[in-house]
């Protein structure tokens, strides 16, 4: 189903529908749960070349083989895994009753209850990954789903309605397209959750939209994820890696690393690997159909602005493979900024491109000091082999998730929740955590037959000695 832009009514009359839906069967077998599912999947095989050729459109050059991987291949995963593992987390869990009716046959469970309706907004780096992957979650717990993709990549907004209005019934999951305004109208309205990914300050406006009617929110945010290169780290590795990572979508996701921490004296190893291997894979840039373009004018100039700022301040910057930035096209070569002021915007903003700061330290807690002073990260990185050094990195920080020795591998772990914390986020979905996420756990307490209560004092008219009985339990 395809609802056009300043739809207010229409948007309104979906969400009532499968709200009304949802009112006349309130629960779900684990084979109709499967069904919806099976559905999205079938959808996305069969409209993968169509979809795949949209993000490349959108983009401006985007290499079909990684939006295969990501988008497709990456939604199909996390949809097939809840499809194969929804029965399980379906069963209700049984919780031991209170003393004394846990001795006189009180059994007490939690049970998983689906939400209702559940808005999905996604993001336009990985524009269908955003939607599918925690689609996954809403289903398998038994809700409805009403999905708007970006409107910075309109081609894949509207592939993706064409195929959702092929296969799928808007009374179970529903696809809008439009702009701000549709997504203002979406996180204004009763859903029972919203799952939000995208900017910080866009995050907080869903959030107070979403207070409007005390819905619950999933906001993943991103932010400056950090990358500590310990001393006990093998360079040559970490910096390959760091590399590899850093070219995934040329830098333009969530938890591509931001800002790299290595000791002073492993400086300049440290850039001639880095360089290295980003030329190794990119040996040239312009008109390189293996070089993700940056999504669009507007985002390019940002991070053009970005450098611009700091050479025009004498940074030095290092540029891999070095050549000059076309100005016919928005691919760019990795620059990497080195010790930057603290003021300036690529030290400030969360980067989303094919910018990397680096800056050296001396001490370890110097670096720690300054990742704990800012905002939360999503994600946070540490390259090294001395395990003293690990566990102080892990508990001296806190962050979304972290990835030991490489780079953006803790979100592919289907078995684990996904998600930020503070500033980069609120909530998680992946797997049985992405199933909880988006159910309602609701206790149920079932009663003996026999009710000590009365012949025990403990109901009006009390006895003498009620209070002291009371008294004489209250111990420490």
């Amino acid at each position: 189903m395809t609802i056009a832009t300043s739809a207010d009514t229409a948007l309104g009359e979906l969400l009532e529908k499968q709200q009304r839906q949802f009112r006349s069967q309130r629960t779900s077998t684990a084979e109709q749960r499967r069904e919806r599912i099976q559905r999205v999947i079938d959808m996305l095989v069969a409209r993968t070349d169509e979809i795949v050729d949209a993000i490349d459109a959108d983009f401006g050059g985007r290499h079909p083989g990684y939006s295969t991987t990501n988008d497709v291949l990456g939604s199909l995963t996390a949809l097939k895994h809840a499809r194969d593992h929804l029965e399980e987390w379906m069963r209700p869990q049984e919780r031991a009753p209170f003393s004394p009716y846990d001795q006189l046959g009180a059994t007490a469970s939690v049970h998983y209850q689906p939400k209702g309706s559940v808005a999905i907004i996604g993001t336009w780096n990985a524009p269908v990954f955003t939607l599918l992957s925690p689609l996954a979650g809403v289903l398998a717990a038994g809700n409805r789903a009403v999905l708007k993709p970006s409107e910075v990549v309109p081609r894949t907004a509207r592939a993706l309605a064409d195929a959702a209005a092929e296969f799928l019934d808007p009374a179970d999951i529903a696809v809008v397209t439009g702009g701000p305004d549709v997504a203002k109208a979406l996180t204004s309205l009763p859903f029972d959750h919203i799952v939000f990914t995208g900017g910080a300050a866009a995050g907080r406006s869903v959030m107070a939209n979403a207070a409007l009617n005390l819905v619950p929110v999933t906001l993943e945010l991103g932010g400056k994820s950090p990358v500590i290169v310990g001393r006990s780290a093998d360079i040559a590795t970490a910096a390959y890696r760091i590399a590899v990572g850093k070219a995934t979508n040329s830098g333009q996701l969530c938890v591509s690393a931001d800002t790299v921490h290595v000791p002073t004296e492993a400086l300049e190893p440290f850039l001639d690997a880095v360089s290295a291997t980003y030329t190794e894979l990119f040996p040239t840039i312009a008109g390189n159909p293996d070089v993700t373009a940056i999504v669009d004018d507007r985002h390019a100039a940002r991070i053009d602005g970005y450098v611009r700022q700091v050479e025009e301040l004498g940074v030095r910057v290092v540029a891999a493979p070095d050549e000059p930035v076309s100005t016919d096209e928005r691919r760019r070569p990795l620059r990497i900024v080195v010790d930057p002021p603290g003021s300036a915007a690529v030290s400030q903003e969360e980067i989303f491109g094919p910018v990397m700061v680096v800056r050296t330290y001396d001490d370890l807690g110097q670096v720690l000091g300054a990742i704990n002073s800012g905002p939360k990260p999503l994600a946070l990185y540490y390259f090294g082999q001395d395990d003293d050094d690990r566990r102080i990195v892990l508990e001296c920080t806190t962050s979304g998730g972290v990835t030991i020795n490489d780079i953006a591998m803790h979100p592919g772990m289907l078995d684990a929740p996904f998600g930020g914390i503070g500033a980069s986020g609120l909530g998680h979905y992946n797997g049985r955590e992405g199933f909880l996420e988006f159910s309602h756990a609701r206790t149920v307490f079932v009663s003996p037959d026999y009710d000590p209560r009365r012949e025990w004092g403990m109901l009006p008219p009390y006895a003498d000695g009620f209070r002291a009985g009371m008294s004489a339990q209250v111990t420490s």
